[in-house]
C-alpha cells in the first residue's frame, strides 16, 4: 500500500477534496503534526510502495494528483503542494525531513522538494491545463476551485493518452476511437500486458487465416490485422491512462509487434504456397529490411547524434513550419500504421507476392530517406560519448572471432592504420564481399565460406578500436544486414525446391537471430545493459553464425534437403537458447519502469 502524509496547516474550507482524491487514487493517508513527526512517520512507513508528502491546502485536478503521485517510471515526482518518492528514493527524503525537524520548521513541501533534488533526479510533470496550487487564504483557494472546475479532467486524461508524435494513420484512423477502449479497459481492470497479449493473439490468427490460401481467408486476415494494430494502440494509450508502465510491459509491446509482423508474413507465404506461388525469400527479404532499418534506427539514436543542431537540423525545423510535410515525412519513413495499413488492405485485395513486393519498394524508399537525413546529422559531429561506444559495441554483436582478431590488433598496428580506415569501411567491405559471393557463388561451392572467414577478419577490424566516429553508428546496420541476406542468399541458391526447399527454414533462423538484436535494443534503450557476453559467446556472435552457415551450405549440398533441415535445427536451438535466458531475463528484472512518450502535455 502507497501511503501519502499529509502536512502543512488545514485549509480554511471545512473538508478539503485532497483526502478524497487520494483515497480514490488507493493511498492510505496520514497526517503529521509537525516535521518531527513527518520524520517518524516516513521511518515506519513499509518498505515497499512509493511514499508522497501532500500540502493539506492542495487544489487541483485529480490528473495532477496521478501524474505527481503514481508514476512508476521515475524515482522522485513534484509538482506544487506534492512530493513523492520510490523506495529507492526514500532515504533522500528523509534525511531532508530530519533537516526540516533540525530547523524546528514546519513541513514545507517546497523545501522538501529543493532539499530532495540536491540528491536524486526530481521529475516534474507537464501539467498544462491541469490546476496544482496552494492557495494561501480563502480567495485564492476560490480562484483555484474555479480554475478546477473550468477544465474537464477526464478530458486531458483522455488526451494525454495518445501520442503526440505518431503515425498519420494512427493519429487520424485509430487514436480517436481507441482512446475510449483504452479507458474502457481500465474500468474493467485490465492490464496493458494483458490487452498487449490479445493484440498478440489476434495477430496470431490474423497470420492463419493468411495461411489457408483463399481468398476469404486473406479478407478475414486483413480484418483480423487492422484489429490487432487497434489494440496495439490500446496497449500504450492504456498504460498512459492508467499511469501503468513496466520494464516488462515495454518488452512485450515491442518484442510482440516483431512477432505479429514476422507471422504474418509467414502466414501469406504459407498461403501463397498453398496456391503454387513459393514468395518464401519475399517473406524472408521483407523481414530483413525492416530489421535493418530498425538497427539503423537505433544505432544511430543510441550514437547521441540525433541533436536539433547543424543544417540537416535546420532543414528540418523549416519544414515543420509547413504543415503538411510534417505527416508527409511521417508517412514516408512507414511507420508501423502506415505499414500494416498497406499489409492489411493489400492482403485482402491482392496477392502475398503483390504484398511483399509493395512492402519492400515502400520500405526501400523509407530506409534511403532515413538512411540520408541520419548521415547529413552526422557530418561534423566529434567524438560519440564513451557511454554511446559501448552501446555501439554491444548492438555490433561480435563473437569470439572478432573479439580475437580485434585483441590481436597491437597498438602499434592501431597507431598505424587504424585510425585512417573508418570502422565502417572495414564492415562495409567485409559485408559486400559475403553477400556478394553468398549470392553468386555457384551452389555448393567453398567460397563463401572463404568470404566469410574475410569477414571475420574485418569485422573484427570494424570493432579494435571504440566506435566514436561520426559515422559509427553504421557499423551494426551493416553487420545485420550481411548476415540476414548471406542466409537469405545461401538458401535460395542452394538448389533445394518444392518441399526441401531451405528459404522457410532459413526465415525461421533469421527470425530468431532478428529476435536477439532486437532484445539487445531492448535492454539498452531501457537501461538494463545489453546481454551478457556468454549469451553472445555462445551463440556465436554474427560472425561465428556466419562461418558456421556458410560452412554447413558447403557441406550439404548434393543432398537433397540437408540444408533445410540443417537450418532448422540451427534455428530451433538459437531460439531456444535465446527466448529461454530473454524470458527469464525480463521476468525477474527490478530495472525501473522504461521510459515513454507520455502523450500531450496535460
Amino acid at each position: 500500500m502507497s501511503i501519502v502524509i499529509l502536512t502543512g496547516p488545514p485549509p480554511d474550507a471545512a473538508a478539503p477534496a485532497v483526502e478524497e482524491d487520494l483515497r480514490v487514487l488507493g493511498f492510505d493517508v496520514v497526517a503529521a503534526k509537525d516535521s518531527a513527526d513527518l520524520v517518524a512517520r516516513l521511518a515506519d512507513a513499509p518498505d515497499h510502495g512509493r511514499v508522497a508528502v501532500v500540502d493539506r491546502r492542495f487544489v487541483g485536478h485529480r490528473h495532477a494528483l496521478r501524474l505527481t503521485l503514481t508514476d512508476p517510471r521515475f524515482r522522485a515526482s513534484a509538482a506544487p503542494g506534492l512530493l513523492a518518492v520510490d523506495p529507492a528514493a526514500r532515504p533522500a527524503l528523509l534525511r531532508a525531513a530530519e533537516a526540516e525537524a533540525a530547523r524546528d520548521a514546519q513541513p514545507d513541501t517546497g523545501r522538501l522538494t529543493d532539499a530532495l533534488a540536491a540528491a536524486v533526479e526530481v521529475h516534474r510533470p507537464a501539467l498544462g491545463a491541469l490546476v496544482a496550487a496552494v492557495p494561501q487564504g480563502p480567495v485564492a483557494r476560490a480562484a483555484a476551485e474555479r480554475a478546477v472546475a473550468a477544465v474537464d479532467d477526464e478530458a486531458v486524461r483522455l488526451r494525454c493518452s495518445v501520442k503526440p508524435q505518431d503515425g498519420l494513420f494512427t493519429t487520424f484512423c485509430v487514436s480517436p476511437y481507441s482512446r475510449y477502449l483504452a479507458r474502457w479497459c481500465a474500468r474493467c481492470g485490465l492490464t496493458p500486458n494483458q490487452v498487449t497479449l490479445s493484440s498478440l493473439l489476434v495477430a496470431l490468427a490474423a497470420a492463419g487465416c493468411a495461411a489457408t490460401g483463399d481468398r476469404g481467408g486473406y479478407v478475414a486476415a486483413g480484418v483480423l490485422l487492422l484489429g490487432s494494430f487497434v489494440l496495439d494502440c490500446t496497449d500504450g494509450q492504456l498504460a498512459r491512462y492508467a499511469l501503468r508502465y513496466s520494464t516488462l510491459g515495454a518488452w512485450l509491446d515491442a518484442t510482440c509487434d516483431r512477432v505479429k509482423e514476422y507471422a504474418f508474413y509467414a502466414g501469406l507465404a504459407l498461403g501463397s504456397a498453398r496456391g503454387g506461388d513459393d514468395v518464401w525469400a519475399l517473406a524472408l527479404g521483407a523481414m530483413a529490411v525492416q530489421s535493418v532499418r530498425h538497427i539503423v534506427d537505433s544505432s544511430f539514436n543510441e550514437s547521441g547524434r540525433g541533436g536539433r543542431d547543424g543544417a540537416a537540423a535546420a532543414l528540418s525545423e523549416r519544414l515543420d513550419a509547413v504543415g503538411w510535410t510534417v505527416w508527409a515525412r511521417r508517412v514516408v519513413v512507414l511507420p508501423i500504421g502506415e505499414r500494416w495499413a498497406v499489409i492489411a488492405v493489400l492482403t485482402a485485395l491482392t496477392t502475398p507476392r503483390v504484398v511483399f513486393v509493395a512492402l519492400l519498394a515502400a520500405s526501400a524508399v523509407a530506409g534511403c530517406y532515413t538512411l540520408t537525413g541520419r548521415l547529413l546529422r552526422s557530418r561534423g559531429r566529434g567524438a560519440a560519448p564513451v557511454r554511446a561506444a559501448r552501446s555501439l559495441a554491444d548492438l555490433a554483436d561480435s563473437g569470439p572471432l572478432a573479439e580475437a582478431v580485434a585483441e590481436r590488433t597491437g597498438p602499434e598496428e592501431r597507431a598505424r592504420w587504424l585510425p585512417r580506415v573508418p570502422a565502417p569501411l572495414f564492415a562495409a567491405a567485409g559485408s559486400a564481399a559475403l553477400a556478394c559471393t553468398a549470392w553468386w557463388a555457384p551452389a555448393g561451392s567453398w567460397w563463401p565460406l572463404v568470404a566469410a572467414v574475410g569477414y571475420a577478419l574485418c569485422a573484427g577490424a570494424a570493432v579494435a578500436r571504440p566506435l566514436t566516429g561520426p559515422v559509427d553508428w553504421l557499423v551494426p546496420p551493416l553487420f545485420r544486414a550481411a548476415e540476414y541476406l548471406t542466409v537469405l542468399a545461401l538458401a535460395a541458391t542452394a538448389g533445394d525446391s518444392g518441399v526441401n526447399s531451405a528459404v522457410p527454414a532459413a526465415f525461421g533462423l533469421v527470425a530468431a537471430v532478428a529476435y536477439h538484436h532486437y532484445d539487445t535494443v531492448y535492454r539498452i534503450r531501457g537501461g538494463t545493459g545489453a546481454p551478457p557476453r556468454r549469451l553472445v559467446r555462445v551463440i556465436g556472435g554474427h560472425e561465428g553464425r556466419l562461418l558456421l552457415v556458410t560452412a554447413v551450405a558447403a557441406v550439404t549440398y548434393g543432398h537433397e534437403g540437408a540444408l533445410r533441415i540443417a537450418l532448422a535445427a540451427l534455428a530451433g536451438a538459437l531460439a531456444l537458447v535465446v527466448l529461454t535466458e530473454s524470458v527469464q531475463f525480463w521476468t525477474s528484472s527490478h530495472a525501473p519502469a522504461a521510459p515513454d512518450e507520455t502523450g500531450v502535455p496535460a
